[in-house]
């Protein structure tokens, strides 16, 4: 199979009149989205060229995944994009994407004053009422290759300027294929969909879906903002997989949402993206003994994950869990500053990841691209440079131990905030916490949730780190703010309380 349309029409083929995909709102059977899919392709067709990007500008619903694979049925590649986000990061996606046409819902098929793009603009509403022509769509088809670009995701760049990751076909087939097999999706499976469309979690999400038969529940973002109304949800839906962010699952059990009810139905539950507190791990896993729990590593450039590490036993308050072992088809090592590869336990290093599934690059972004991707001497073997840093325990397995960009040099001492945070989770009656710089990096921060008292946090933080670690502010607050994709939003917490 050369495409992801071969996955998704077998399993049309297998279950045609079986639910795809629930949004709370609309439900589509195999059957049903394959139709939709393809009078969007169709229409599309008619308005670009294949081989182009196609822009969504949707919030994610049964229609929007409709239109992506819309996008792929006429040889182009989508790039999501929720309406909320900025304007003029709208904008930057929009030129570095340069698509003829964007796809939108609704009230929203006229685009705001403020977005400069001079493209074609088309609501599904009305691609929907197009004919599918099948003859056009196999025409094109037949011109695609594993090769080609499926998506492009954006990123955030540490110029301001958003990164668009392109990801193949072939990227995607070979990761998902690993995956689905490695933890068993099959399609009697419910997997409850946390993250938007347009961050890496959901790949996992829709393909493992598309690939098996399993049912796509959507669950809407405002409510992870109320626990109870999302249990009740996930009871409701009778969801199986969980392929969430770190801070959703950490929400709802530092929220005692567990104590309110129980998801009985979940059997795997899957995380990644930021450092599991343990503290939290327990509460999930004491209110679902039966369930299997994996961490996940990696960033959106190798498709989505390159390690994992299934917890086997109950983690120790003071240990830290492992990012385990790379993926089938993956390599996964560490690099010192001179490039040298590092294999004493302990010491620190860059994770690299080499292998199948690496992104394309950078679209549009050729610097950039060969900057992170680079090819081992005398071979022709691409890796990518993560930008995290990670260290082999004693045990064989590896750590994750921070970002190079979260290092600050503070008080004549190189610091990983991510440490900090490490051990202010440790303190008995803190659930999460944040670390940053202050102002001009003139001190440490760190705001956390629980019910310990400022001052006992304060007291015992002294006692487990050197005094140029210890924050100099520590701050209770109610709800750690969260990013569109899941993770803790440090830029607004150092807006608040970095001052």
């Amino acid at each position: 199979m050369k495409n992801v349309l071969d996955y998704f029409e077998n399993t049309v083929t297998k279950y045609a009149r079986k639910t795809a995909v629930d949004d709370g709102n609309i439900l589509m059977t195999w059957e049903e989205l394959q139709e939709c899919s393809m009078k969007i392709g169709t229409a599309l067709l008619h308005r670009t060229c294949s081989g182009r990007a196609v822009v969504i500008l949707m919030k994610k619903s049964a229609m929007t995944l409709a239109a992506m694979i819309g996008a792929v049925y006429a040889g182009c590649f989508y790039t999501v994009i929720d309406p909320e986000q900025p304007a003029d990061r709208l904008c930057k996606i929009l030129r570095i994407s340069g698509p003829e046409i964007v796809l939108t819902c609704g009230k929203d098929t006229v685009l705001p004053s403020q977005i400069r793009y001079q493209g074609q603009v088309l609501s599904v509403e009305e691609a929907v009422f197009e004919k599918a022509d099948e003859n056009a769509l196999k025409a094109v088809r037949r011109k695609t290759g594993r090769k080609d670009i499926l998506y492009c995701m954006f990123t955030s760049g540490s110029t301001g300027t958003p990164k668009g990751v392109a990801v193949s076909h072939d990227a995607v087939i070979k990761f998902i294929s690993h995956f689905t097999e490695l933890f068993q999706v099959s399609d009697e499976d419910r997997i409850g969909n946390q993250a938007p469309f347009d961050f890496d979690v959901s790949v996992k999400d829709i393909y493992s879906c598309m690939f098996t038969g399993a049912m796509l529940v959507l669950i809407p973002q405002e409510m992870f903002a109320v626990p109870p109304v999302l249990l009740d949800y996930l009871c409701r839906k009778r969801v199986s997989i969980l392929i969430w962010a770190v801070s959703a699952l950490t929400t709802v059990s530092s929220l005692k949402g567990l104590d309110y009810r129980v998801p009985t139905n979940v059997k795997k539950i899957l995380f990644s993206g930021e450092i599991m507190p343990v503290r939290q791990l327990k509460k999930w896993q004491t209110a679902l003994p039966e369930a299997a729990f994996v961490n996940l590593y990696g960033p959106t450039e190798v498709t989505c994950n390159c390690t994992w590490y299934p917890i086997e036993k109950n983690i120790e308050e003071d240990e830290n869990i492992p990012i385990g072992r790379p993926l089938p088809g993956r390599d996964v090592f560490l690099l010192d500053s001179s490039e040298k590869i590092v294999t004493r336990p302990g010491e620190q290093g860059e994770i690299c990841v080499a292998g199948e599934s690496l992104a394309e690059g950078y679209y549009h972004d050729p610097a950039e691209t060969e900057k992170k991707f680079r090819v081992r001497p005398g071979t022709q073997d691409r890796y990518y440079r993560t930008g995290d840093l990670g260290y082999y325990g004693r045990n064989g397995a590896m750590y994750f131990s921070g970002r190079k960009d979260f290092q600050i040099k503070h008080m004549g001492h190189r610091i990983e905030l991510e440490e900090i945070e490490l051990e202010l989770n440790r303190i008995r009656g803190v659930e999460k916490t944040c670390c940053f710089p202050g102002k001009n990096n003139r001190y440490l921060v760190a705001v956390y949730t629980g019910s310990a008292a400022e001052k006992d946090v304060r007291n015992d933080i002294k006692e487990k780190l050197p005094a140029y670690m210890v924050p100099q502010k520590i701050q209770w607050i109610r709800q750690l703010p969260m990013t569109r994709n899941g993770k803790t939003d440090r830029r607004r917490l150092a807006e608040c309380f970095g001052e």
